[in-house]
């Protein structure tokens, strides 16, 4: 057994080196483009804000439930469409999807209302529920070793990648021609998709695998409900029911109603696949990839640092473009250095997981983040290009770059690896569902916070006469623009005087509420240190091969 013994011209390497690691990387490339096209579209949505609000002539509330709309797709269908990729074949279905998101990219191009953007990005969530465990799925058959861990920190990096790309060239686009031709870029890309998923390797799929109806409406309803609940509570009352609200539960506004609901049918789901699995019966999702409490603490971390990604995604460019009436160029410049950052630091941190665990790296990366969103709270101004603010949002950019990339790996590597779509499908839930519910909430959080402040400012101030306070409805305030004050207030008896001193108000009042918004933002981020400090304490190399769990 000795290489004495063993005289052979073809000594080891033959029996340690694996052939498939020497995989063409042309296959990742599509993949990699896939990722770009899903997170370009969600990039792109706050870009487009401004400019919907202004086609379509809605409120930014309204406007951004075509962000809410698509990760609600995503997250109430992704565990049925892991299911469906491995019954029809993951290449097959693969490209089907790519069809479909080209399409709604086509909805969003000639949309003439805001009901035709949100159908598009119903079809975009839709087809994204299918390319999300696709992708971990499609990896996992196409590449082995440390090829398949460098396609898997692909994604991460492609990811912040697109946002700070969409945030570039979506920005320069809204400025010099409109928010619509952003989309042809994703239609562009579908396309190129659609070409490239040809050099994949061709699975035939699992005719005998069967979806569980039961569990799909179960988790969906739950998605559903939950999302649309957060979504409305400022629209239709946080407790009692608003004029707004469609129906009230004895009084009581639906928003908190669903949000219960929702839990109590989430809960159902859990019931019923532990029931289901118990029983040796195939489950809509193999619940052993949260077997352990380090990768349950993965997703609880994954869901609070996307969600604060996406509270910062929509608070900012909505108060550049619809507060400040800024061109979405502005925006791009304003969220740049936020999203450089995330795409460097998505791209280097794999580099520290040979020296720091990473329960080391997300406590490090959760107290960059609650540092600076802090820091953003203090020295946010109404001028965004302000040193301070930029350092503020590179600082998070770091923290949110570092744990998006680390939560995924280590679910990734403590599952096996015939459970990849069971991991990508979570992964899709988990990220979309708190992409949903971390822009409702936080869009709802703003609205409240500034009615509040506006209805206690206008007390103080006695420039502002309680007769014309009366003409304004100051129970549905949003934010608004000066310009667009002055016009509302141009419907009332308001002085010139009192028209600048309401613009006051409403300049120190939408300031203060941002900031709120940002300290409300900290006080989570320094919470999730607790789910962070239960991630594993190994690095990399001392981690064992995923048992086959049978």
């Amino acid at each position: 057994m000795s290489a004495a013994s063993s005289p052979s011209p073809s000594p080891s390497p033959s029996p340690t080196k694996d052939p498939e690691q020497g995989r063409s990387w042309v296959p990742m490339i599509g993949l990699f483009l896939a990722q770009v096209l899903m997170s370009f579209n969600v990039a792109a949505l706050p870009i487009s804000l401004g400019g919907m609000v202004e086609d379509f002539h809605v409120p930014p509330t309204t406007a951004s439930s075509t962000i809410v709309v698509y990760g609600l797709a995503v997250a109430a269908l992704v565990m049925t469409g892991a299911k469906l990729g491995q019954r029809i074949g993951w290449t097959l279905i693969f490209r089907g999807v790519l069809v479909v998101f080209a399409a709604s990219s086509l909805l969003m191009i000639f949309s003439r209302t805001i009901t035709w953007a949100i159908a598009g990005q119903l079809l975009a969530g839709a087809a994204a529920a299918i390319i999300v465990p696709a992708l971990v799925a499609l990896i996992a058959e196409n590449y082995r070793g440390a090829q398949q861990a460098t396609a898997v920190g692909s994604l991460g990096s492609a990811r912040a990648f697109s946002g700070m790309s969409a945030f570039l060239i979506g920005g320069t686009l809204g400025t010099l021609v409109g928010w619509r031709p952003i989309f042809l870029i994703t239609l562009a890309l579908a396309v190129a998709v659609f070409a490239l998923s040809f050099t994949l390797r061709s699975d035939r799929g699992d005719p005998t695998v069967k979806i569980d109806i039961i569990a799909s409406v179960l988790i969906g309803a739950a998605i559903v409900m939950l999302t649309l609940g957060f979504n409305n509570l400022n629209g239709w009352g946080i407790l009692r029911a608003e004029d707004t609200a469609p129906f009230s539960v004895l009084g009581m506004s639906p928003a908190p109603v669903l949000v219960v609901l929702g839990l109590i049918s989430g809960q159902a789901f859990l019931l019923w696949t532990r029931r289901r699995m118990a029983s040796d019966r195939v489950p809509l999702v193999d619940l052993r990839v949260l077997g352990s409490r380090s990768e349950r603490s993965a997703v609880y971390a994954m869901f609070i640092i996307v969600a604060m990604e996406a509270a910062v995604n929509f608070t900012v460019p909505t108060y550049i473009q619809v507060v400040q009436g800024r061109a979405p160029f502005a925006t791009s410049l304003a969220m740049m250095p936020f999203n450089l950052t995330v795409f460097v630091t998505a791209t280097l941190i794999v580099r520290f997981y040979s020296r720091f665990s990473p329960r080391t790296i997300a406590l490090f990366s959760f107290a960059l983040t609650t540092i600076a969103l802090v820091w953003l709270a203090a020295v946010v101004t109404n001028n965004w290009e302000t040193l301070p603010t930029i350092l503020g949002l590179i600082v998070f950019g770091i923290g949110q770059g570092s744990l998006v990339t680390l939560v995924f790996n280590v679910l990734v590597t403590s599952a096996p690896k015939r459970l990849a779509g069971d991991v990508g499908s979570l992964r899709g839930t988990t990220q979309n569902l708190a992409s949903a519910v971390g822009t409702a909430v936080m869009g709802a959080l703003l609205v409240t916070l500034l009615g509040v402040n506006v209805g206690r400012a206008v007390v103080d101030h006695t420039e502002l006469p309680p007769e014309l306070v009366s003409q304004v409805d100051l129970d549905n305030a949003n934010f608004v623009s000066n310009a667009e004050l002055e016009e509302l207030l141009e419907g009332t008896t308001a002085t010139t005087q009192q028209v600048d001193a309401a613009i006051e108000v409403n300049e120190a009042e939408r300031l203060r509420t941002l900031k709120l918004g940002f300290l409300v933002l900290a006080g989570i981020s320094a919470a999730a240190a607790l789910p962070a400090s239960r991630l594993p304490r190994y690095r990399p190399e001392e981690i064992p091969d995923p048992a086959p769990q049978d």
